[in-house]
Parts: C-alpha cells; sequence; structure tokens
C-alpha cells in the first residue's frame, strides 16, 4: 500500500500520538526491509524426504522386515546424522545473518505526544518528525522542514562521494548521512515503500546454483543412473538364478546407496563452512557458501569506485600557497581557523588531519566571531587574534575567495587560474583561501592558497588489482563520476586502457560482439547509472565471463544480484550486506585477495573429492556387478555396503583442511580430465578388487563369511588409500596430504580393521595374518594407481588436452 503523501494536517509542535503512530505501523508495518521467511515445511520437512533419505528409509524399512534389528537402527542412524548435519550447517549460517542485521538497529529523535524522545528506528511511521544531527543515518524517505547548514551524503544511494547541500522543501533519503548541520524531517515513507526498499523489493532472488554445484549435480545423476542400471542387470541375472526378493530389494537399496554420493552434501557443505570460518577471521562473511565456488572461477570483477577502491573520505591532496612568505602549511593553519571546531563536517576534519599529519604546532589564535558555510554564502568565514593581530580568514568555493579581493602580483593571479583548470582537468575539488588584516570586513582580501580535495585511493587497492591480473582476473573500473575523476584514479591505479562515458558504455552493452573485441582495451566504465552497471554485469555474463561485481551502496543492488558473485564492502548498507554472497568488513578490496585464495583452495579440495567419489563409486558398482554377475550373489551383505560408504566418506570432512596447490588463473573444472583420471583410477581399483577377489575366493578357498569380510576392509583401505593418490598431481610421496587428512585415513582404515578383526557387524572374523595380507595387498596396488597417473597424462598430452 503507497504511503500518505500529505501530511500537513499533523500539528507541528505535538507530532503524532503513540496511539496514531501504532495504527499506522500497523498498517504501513515495519521500517525495515525483511527478507522472505521460508516455511517450516520447507526448512524442516523436505529435507526429510530428498531421493537420498527416501532410499536410506527404504534400507532400513527393508532391513526391518527382514528381521535384520541392528542394521534397521543402524542405518536409522546414518539417515539422522546426514539430516543433521544439514540443518545444523544451516542455523550457523542464519544466525550469522541474523547477527549482521541486528548490528544495524538504531534509535531515532522523534516528535510524539508534544515531547521528543527516542524511537527505534524499525517503528518508525510515515507521519513522524524526526530530528537528526552530523552523522546520523538517514533512517527513512522524508521532507526537510527545518535545517541548519544541512548537507547529505548520498553515496549509497549514488555513488558519490561529495555532500548535496539540502534546504526547507527538499527530499531526503533512506540509507543516506547528514554530512554537515542539522534538520527536521517529516516521513513521508518507510520500509519497503522507501525508493531504498522499492529497489530491494524490485530485484528478484537469485536462486542459481555455483558452477560447482552444478557440476556435482551432474556427477549425482552420472554415478545415480549407473547404480541403477547396475542393479537393474544384477538383480535380473540373479532373480534367474532363484535369489529370494526380500534379500535382493534391500541389497539393491544398499547398493544404490553406496554408488550414490550419499554424504556428497554434507562433505561439501561442511568444507564450504570450515573455509567460511576461516575467512571470518579475516573480516570476510560468507553469506552463500556455493559463493566460494564460483569466486574460484571468477576471471571478470566490476568494481564500485566510492568505497572500494576508495576510502569514501575527502582527503587534502595537495596545498598551493601564492604568497611568497607562505608555505603550504602555513594556508592550511589558517584555514584551520575557517572550520567549524565544535561540528566539523568532512571537509573540517580533512584539513585537521592534513595539519596532524604534517605535525603542525597548535593553534596561538583565537577564533572570536565565526560565521558557519551556507548555500548561499558558499563559504566559511573567521575573525581571528593571534599575537596581538586581528585577521579574518574565508574559505569556500574559489570564484566567490576570488571574488572578495585580489592577489598580491599579477602572476600570482594568473597561476591560481592555471591551477584552477589544471585541478578540474585533474577531478580535484579545490577550496580557496583568502585573509584580510586589520579591518574585519570580507572585503580586499588577499587569496593566499588553494586546497585540493579529493576522495583517496584505498591503500590496498593498487596491490589488490595487480594481485587479480596476476591470477588471471580482469578488473573494470564502475563509477557514476565524470571521465575525468575516472581517468585520474585509473592512473593512480595502473590501469592502462579506455575510459568510456556514458554514451560509449551504453553502446559498449548494446552491441553483442563488443565484449569480446573491446573488453581487454578497456580499463573504466565511468559516468553510469544503476542500471548501465547492472548491463554491464549482464553483457559480460553472457559473453561467457565468471563475474564478480562489488559495492556499497544501494545503486549496486540489481548488479551484485545478477553477477555470479555478489560483493558487498565494508560500510555498505544493511540491505546490501543482506542481499549479498559475500561481505567484507575489513577496509577497501584488499580482503578479496584472502577470499579468493581460500576459494581456489576450496575449489581444489572438492575438486580432488570428486574425482576420489567419481574412482570409488565406479569401483564398487563395477566390481560388484561383475562378481555378482559371475558368482551368482552379492559379493558383500547389505549393512556392510552401508558401512563402507559412509566410512568412506568420514575423512573427506579432512579435506578441509587439506594441503593443496592452487592455480595462478581461475579455477576450471575440465570435465573431460576429471572423468578421465576418476575412470582410470576406478578401473585399475576394479581390477584389484576383482583379482583379489578370485585369489581368496577360488585360490585360498576362504569360507564366504572370511571372503565377504576381507573384502570390506580391502575395498575400505584400498579407498582410503586413493586419496593420497588423487589429491595432488605429483607422486603421492612427494606431496602428502595434511596431517589432518592423513590422521583421519589412519583412523576408519584401523576402525575396519578393527571391525574385521573382531567379527563386529561382519559376517565372520578375520585373522589379523589375512588382514595383514590386505594391507600389503592394497598398498602394491596402490603404486599402481599412483603410476596410472601418466597413461592419463600421455592420452591427454595426445588429444591435445590440458594436462
Amino acid at each position: 500500500m503507497p504511503p500518505e503523501k500529505d501530511y500537513t494536517g499533523i500539528m507541528e509542535q505535538l507530532g503524532l500520538t503513540q496511539s496514531e503512530a501504532d495504527l499506522r505501523l500497523e498498517k504501513y508495518g515495519s521500517n525495515d526491509v525483511e527478507e522472505q521467511k521460508v516455511s517450516f515445511f520447507k526448512t524442516y520437512i523436505t529435507p526429510l524426504f530428498s531421493p537420498i533419505s527416501l532410499m536410506l528409509l527404504g534400507a532400513a524399512v527393508l532391513s526391518r522386515i527382514d528381521g535384520r534389528i541392528f542394521d534397521f537402527y543402524f542405518i536409522l542412524f546414518l539417515y539422522v546424522v546426514n539430516y543433521s548435519i544439514q540443518k545444523w550447517q544451516e542455523f550457523k549460517a542464519d544466525k550469522a545473518i541474523k547477527e549482521l542485521r541486528d548490528k544495524l538497529s538504531f534509535d531515532v529523535h522523534v516528535l510524539r505526544d508534544g515531547k521528543w524522545g527516542f524511537v527505534n528506528a524499525k517503528k518508525l511511521v510515515p507521519g513522524d518528525r524526526i530530528r537528526l544531527g552530523l552523522g546520523s543515518i538517514i533512517p527513512a524517505d522524508g521532507t526537510v522542514v527545518a535545517s541548519k547548514n544541512l548537507s547529505v551524503n548520498e553515496a549509497v544511494l549514488t555513488g558519490e562521494s561529495m555532500p548535496k547541500d539540502k534546504k526547507t522543501g527538499d527530499k531526503i533519503f533512506s540509507g543516506a548521512f547528514i554530512a554537515t548541520g542539522s534538520l527536521e524531517a517529516d516521513v513521508t515513507a518507510t520500509g519497503k515503500n522507501t525508493s531504498f526498499g522499492k529497489t530491494i523489493f524490485s530485484i528478484e532472488k537469485s536462486t542459481e546454483k555455483s558452477i560447482l554445484e552444478k557440476d556435482i549435480l551432474r556427477i549425482t545423476r552420472f554415478l545415480t543412473i549407473a547404480a541403477v542400471f547396475a542393479v537393474l542387470l544384477l538383480s535380473t541375472v540373479l532373480l534367474l538364478r532363484g535369489y529370494a526378493w526380500s534379500d535382493l530389494l534391500t541389497l539393491d537399496l544398499s547398493l544404490v546407496i553406496a554408488g550414490i554420493p550419499v554424504a556428497l552434501p554434507a562433505v561439501m557443505a561442511i568444507i564450504l563452512s570450515i573455509g567460511a570460518a576461516g575467512l571470518a577471521k579475516k573480516l570476510v562473511v560468507v553469506r552463500r557458501l556455493s559463493a566460494l565456488q564460483d569466486l574460484a572461477n571468477v576471471n571478470m570483477v566490476l568494481s564500485d569506485k566510492t568505497g572500494t577502491l576508495t576510502k569514501n573520505e575527502i582527503s587534502v591532496m595537495n596545498v598551493l600557497s601564492y604568497r611568497h612568505a607562505l608555505q603550504g602549511e602555513d594556508v592550511l593553519r589558517l584555514a584551520k581557523y575557517a572550520t567549524a571546531a565544535e561540528t566539523p563536517d568532512a571537509i573540517d576534519t580533512a584539513i585537521i588531519k592534513k595539519l596532524e599529519e604534517m605535525h603542525a604546532p597548535a593553534d596561538e589564535g583565537r577564533v572570536t566571531d565565526f560565521i558557519p558555510y551556507d548555500s548561499d554564502r558558499k563559504r566559511t568565514t573567521a575573525m581571528v587574534e593571534e599575537q596581538g593581530k586581528r585577521f579574518v580568514v574565508s574559505m569556500g568555493a574559489s570564484q566567490v575567495i576570488q571574488g572578495l579581493g585580489g592577489f598580491d602580483t599579477p602572476e600570482m593571479e594568473k597561476s591560481f587560474e592555471e591551477d584552477i583548470a589544471r585541478a578540474a582537468q585533474g577531478g580535484f575539488r579545490v577550496l580557496a583561501v583568502a585573509v584580510r588584516e586589520g579591518d574585519i570586513k570580507e572585503e580586499g582580501m588577499s587569496v593566499i592558497g588553494l586546497i585540493f580535495l579529493a576522495d583517496p585511493l584505498d591503500e590496498t587497492s593498487k596491490e589488490t588489482i595487480q594481485f587479480m591480473r596476476e591470477n588471471g582476473i580482469g578488473v573494470k573500473m564502475v563509477t557514476g563520476d565524470n571521465k575525468v575523476i575516472a581517468e585520474r584514479i585509473a592512473n593512480e591505479l595502473d590501469m592502462p586502457g579506455r575510459v568510456l562515458s556514458e554514451k560509449e558504455t551504453k553502446a559498449f552493452y548494446q552491441d553483442p560482439k563488443a565484449v569480446k573485441e573491446q573488453a581487454a582495451d578497456i580499463a573504466v566504465f565511468a559516468e553510469i547509472l544503476p542500471k548501465d552497471k547492472y548491463e554491464l554485469v549482464r553483457a559480460f555474463r553472457d559473453d561467457g565471463y565468471v563475474v564478480a561485481s562489488t559495492g556499497d551502496g544501494i545503486n549496486d543492488l540489481p548488479a551484485l544480484k545478477t553477477a555470479n558473485v555478489g560483493i558487498a564492502v565494508a560500510g555498505a548498507v544493511s540491505a546490501l550486506k543482506s542481499l549479498a554472497d559475500i561481505v567484507l568488513l575489513g577496509r577497501g578490496i584488499s580482503v578479496i585477495k584472502d577470499a579468493i585464495i581460500e576459494s581456489r583452495k576450496i575449489f581444489v579440495r572438492l575438486y580432488n573429492y570428486s574425482v576420489y567419489r567419481i574412482s570409488e563409486s565406479f569401483r564398487l558398482i563395477v566390481t560388484i556387478l561383475i562378481l555378482g554377475i559371475a558368482y551368482g550373489f552379492y559379493p558383500l551383505e547389505p549393512l556392510q555396503i552401508i558401512l563402507l560408504a559412509f566410512l568412506n566418506d568420514l575423512p573427506i570432512i579432512s579435506l578441509a583442511f587439506d594441503r593443496v596447490k592452487i592455480s595462478p588463473k581461475p579455477s576450471s573444472i575440465q570435465p573431460a580430465r576429471r572423468l578421465g583420471l576418476s575412470v582410470m583410477y576406478g578401473v585399475v581399483g576394479t581390477m584389484n578388487s576383482l583379482v583379489m577377489f578370485f585369489v581368496i575366493m577360488n585360490v585360498l578357498h576362504m569360507p564366504l563369511g572370511v571372503v565377504q569380510t576381507m573384502f570390506f576392509l580391502k575395498l575400505m583401505v584400498s579407498g582410503h588409500m586413493l586419496i593420497f593418490v588423487a589429491h595432488t598431481k605429483e607422486r603421492w610421496w612427494r606431496f602428502l596430504p595434511s596431517h589432518q587428512v592423513i590422521i583421519a585415513t589412519l583412523t576408519t582404515q584401523v576402525v575396519a580393521t578393527a571391525l574385521a578383526v573382531t567379527g563386529f557387524m561382519m559376517p565372520a572374523p578375520i585373522s589379523l595374518g589375512a588382514a595383514s595380507f590386505v594391507w600389503i595387498w592394497s598398498l602394491a596396488w596402490m603404486q599402481l594407481t599412483e603410476f596410472s597417473k601418466d597413461v592419463q597424462e600421455w592420452w591427454l598430452r595426445r588429444h591435445g588436452l590440458p594436462v
């Protein structure tokens, strides 16, 4: 429902009554932009009936019907563990988001029932009269009804770092803040009805999966099809040989569960969560875990200028003197008298800070009278007494100060005008300073200096951009500033290339061929509007780039939601933080470097896991299929198959801490290489399993129960040895996994050995000698698996594929 537009009937001296405010709060809702809530059913009930969950439940039910009580409870236990891990990760993510939102709550000075008091910003309603001072965030849209020396910083809305003057009758917008002075305003819109809120609600929530998530789903589908095909073929053969339906169904479900990566979602979430926890220590909050996967693939960053590459603060960049007896420090010291000492604005603060950096001596004079800046005078003026002398100092717009007097020499006036032109060409804002000694009058003054102001670069921006270039990531600056300012910033950042104007930018993203043909030659897109930034992101994505977009204001929202990875930098508005994929708490974009490094590590770890999981599932499915057809029975019991699948995935969690070597280029899945490597490992593993089963069954003539136990142990030990081989392109003994992985794999192997020797949950116990035989056999075949890398490398080189 749109807000009321006319509140002239409100009694100005009384404000709203509390009862009227309560009614309006009920009518318009909270002054907050809340995310859509997910239903209880979708959050907690739907995951209980996922395909994997239903298969586990089916296996449990069939085990109960068949009288295998222990199997029934153990499978239910695995089901609960899988569900609990998933819900725990979601709980931690939701908690982090809530903490972010809670930090943004604040109180506002509001007139109600004829009294001024503090009310939480979320309780504001249209018609409230509010009072805000220097530095206050504007909590809702409104109209100024009274002001004093007022200017508002709207960088979060427009991207422009310099504050804008406001006067009675002007509009103010939620999300901006008071740069100078104070105001009283009538609230006209709150919550989703503000300009800020409408922008947020106009953005469609993105449900697109990451590149790696899509790949994992393809893996799951591939393994599911393979497992189902094997089950159907083997079931047909065994049914023809008189196998009981009840036993066959349980075994079939067990094989499907073992063949499909049951723990894959949990393992992936844990690896990502641990990586995100590590980044949190480096001031990076990951809101969408899968964004870490996409960040590893990013090859184009479209970076906002204000507050991202720059500090979003006004700084003194240079001071020029037009009087021979005065240095730049002297000009700045005199200018300080013309600053508002009690309520300094951004410019006053910049002058004071610069003097502190120059270690200037303390002031020896005192201000006897002070006239603050206003939109009509466009200057501040101070009357000063210093060491028995009286003088007046004025500071303001160059043309205004120049009109108050002259220069000591014509040459100085010429230099002044040339410097003004140079400042304009360099994109600097300038303030002029003039003084008059003796008579306290603002006429016949002498112009003594110019102060150059700008939004300076963040100290780490240049280094971060260089890091991105070296790591195969293109960086383009996107700004609403004019070309002059954009060119200066680009030069300071050592960003070679063209700077496009608004018109040129539109032509660029409207031409389907432009991205491919011109992107490499462009450094900056200048003078753009929020829609242009969104269109740029879309154009780069359409051309095949994996795009990350950074920003800090409401104007960046559409672009961030369209990008593969949306990054909110430090100081970003709350709504941007709640919608971005990644939130940087450290200033500037330097922390992106940590995020990229960590994301590439995570990508390699998940890639290695996928190689291991495909090869393991391939080995298990093909081995059981061949042995089932050859011998007419399953070589493992249902509980052994499920236990094998569970124990195989437990140490994979430790891959979150694994040692990996990352590429200096954006990560790529290389499905051909991955499939070839996985199948190669799987073929070697299948040969290993078939030969050993034949030896212990047909050569050594072991009892069937002992054969099944030894075969279970062999699959367990060999499978975990594959982790050592698959985690590196080098020889496994030259680049060992981290100690966490080594401990985890050895622990599960020892547990499997203990189960086999004691016979617990096994068809029959085996001797220590038989267990030793399995270990030696597995270690020998591990070396054959290692040297299969050479075969795959030869095949890739022969077919011209990347190694």
